[in-house]
């Protein structure tokens, strides 16, 4: 009870922040709504603050400035809204997603304590020198530090009290999308309860810096032979659950196109490899970097790209990746049937629809791009024709593609900002080829097959005795020696006769698969 009075006052605070930037019942959507919630609209409009600069706000600037001012679950729930262009349109898709997650730093000396009580010394024994705060998030805060050996460091160290903070909040966005369910089969559809718990999960990740250091250290292994890719080293002496400590690296911002110019880099080449870096690390590895924004992107002075920021990371098992990969591989090839095909076999549009209409769907999308380069498209009618297939084929949000889906929107506005030319399906051409070469293709099946080959050489030795044993029961069965009727007697002879000749099979299986195995492996 006392639970639920606090998640309600804290969603009528929000409401009311929400209210003073005209972004509860927004002017500009109000003529949409009911007579009582249009006069609710303008009571709470007045005094809202809705101009700066001298310009009037837009929706989605007024509702990013809202979350800013509502702390960090909120900034949260702004980054992933920015990825449903589908529900909240594309203007305001396109201002969430410039949702700046800058707070006001902390003081040096509560930071310092912080460190102090991670390591149980004083912070003077652990570094040489500390700065005051040079980047200040809704989660944490970074110094800029000097260890006694003389190497720079960034440490990164988690607010005050910020893990109770955000438990509270995601409660009660919990309760508020549980209600939200019961409204309408449409709101049911969204699944604004699975999208909060995934919107949690992140978070609870976040708030666990030992897990960003692992996942940094993962991510720095998988993409240990990918050319031009830094990713900082981890100091884990000085990493804890609030504290994380990296190598620093000079570097220059990858939206700083003025200074990228300056030094000479090659900003085509450059929007490329931010694609090809994504699509490497979701489809060969599984695991990425799901925080791709300008401001984790950084380029050093031998053009490489830097990474930073590893509290988001998204995961795609074995069948989500050649799921994905099967997809992109249709639009590229323009198989539309065959991409039609995986989204049925995925489980992505419900049984019971035309695999041959959803194909004659994704066709109307995928032959206008063919082509074309990314200034050339008009992206804003492709996702909306997206979204109305997605609806007319009762496709649900997959909780777990989430991710994935805002890391690729991300990733393509940050190659267009680099290079506004740039052909999104040409940079993912080699990769995804690659990728189904190696994982879907006859070297695959080929690696497959040695698999089984080399298990079953593996039971050789104890099958002899697996026939001996199913002949004797299936001779006592068949001479009823164990009290069975009739029917069940024939039954159990007849499936262990059978189990006997699939044994006696894998035997001869086994004798063929050495020489199986001596043509396999030339295909590694």
């Amino acid at each position: 009870m006392f639970d639920a009075i606090a998640d309600y006052a804290r969603l009528l605070r929000a409401g009311v922040t929400l209210a003073r930037h005209d972004a509860l019942v927004p002017a500009e959507f109000a003529h949409l709504a009911p007579g009582p919630v249009r006069a609710f609209g303008a009571a709470t409009r007045l005094g809202a603050k809705t101009k700066a600069k001298g310009r009037r706000l837009r929706p989605g600037e007024r509702l990013a400035a809202s979350f800013e001012r509502l702390g960090p679950a909120y900034v949260k729930l702004g980054q992933f809204m920015a990825t449903r262009p589908d529900i909240i349109g594309f203007e305001m898709a396109a201002d969430l997603g410039r949702l700046q997650d800058k707070m006001p730093p902390f003081p040096r000396a509560i930071a310092a304590k912080e460190i102090e009580s991670a390591f149980s010394k004083p912070i003077s024994e652990l570094f040489e020198d500390f700065s005051e705060p040079i980047a200040a998030a809704s989660i944490a805060q970074v110094h800029r530090a000097r260890l006694k050996t003389g190497e720079a460091v960034a440490v990164k160290v988690l607010r005050p009290r910020i893990e109770e903070k955000a438990a509270a909040e995601f409660r009660a966005f919990a309760r508020a999308a549980r209600a939200f369910e019961k409204v309408s089969q449409a709101a049911r559809r969204l699944e604004p309860v699975k999208f909060v718990d995934t919107l949690k999960a992140t978070a609870a990740i976040e708030l666990d810096l030992r897990m960003e250091a692992g996942a940094a250290s993962a991510l720095a292994e998988d993409l240990k032979d990918f050319p031009g890719v830094v990713v900082p080293t981890i100091v884990w002496p000085l990493t804890a659950r609030r504290v994380f400590t990296l190598e620093w690296i000079d570097a220059t911002p990858i939206a700083d196109l003025a200074a990228l110019d300056a030094k000479g880099v090659d900003r085509k080449r450059l929007a490329r490899a931010v694609i090809e870096l994504f699509l490497t690390q979701a489809l060969h590895k599984g695991f990425f970097h799901a925080d791709m924004h300008q401001g984790n992107l950084m380029v050093d002075d031998e053009g490489r790209l830097v990474l930073i920021d590893f509290g988001i990371m998204g995961r795609l098992d074995d069948d989500a990746r050649r799921t994905f990969a099967e997809i992109i591989h249709g639009f590229i090839t323009r198989n539309y049937q065959r991409t039609a095909e995986v989204h049925f076999e995925a489980g992505y549009v419900p049984a019971g629809h035309s695999v041959d209409a959803f194909a004659q769907a994704l066709r109307a999308v995928g032959e206008p791009l063919f082509g074309k380069s990314a200034d050339a498209v008009d992206m804003s009618r492709v996702l909306q024709q997206l979204f109305d297939v997605t609806a007319l084929f009762d496709m649900h949000l997959r909780p777990e593609l989430v991710l994935l889906q805002r890391t690729m929107v991300t990733v393509e506005g940050v190659a267009r900002a680099l290079d506004p030319g740039v052909n999104i399906w040409d940079a993912a051409t080699p990769v995804v080829k690659s990728y189904i070469a190696h994982e879907i293709g006859p070297r695959r099946q080929a690696r497959r097959l040695r698999d089984a080959t080399l298990k079953a050489l593996e039971l050789a030795p104890r099958l002899p005795h697996y026939v001996e044993r199913l002949g004797e029961a299936a001779a006592r069965i068949s001479d009823d020696r164990i009290g069975l009727s009739h029917e069940t007697t024939r039954d159990l002879a007849k499936a262990l006769s059978r189990e006997g000749r699939l044994t006696r099979g894998a035997l001869i299986f086994a004798g063929l698969g050495a020489l199986i195995l001596a043509a396999v492996v030339f295909l590694r």
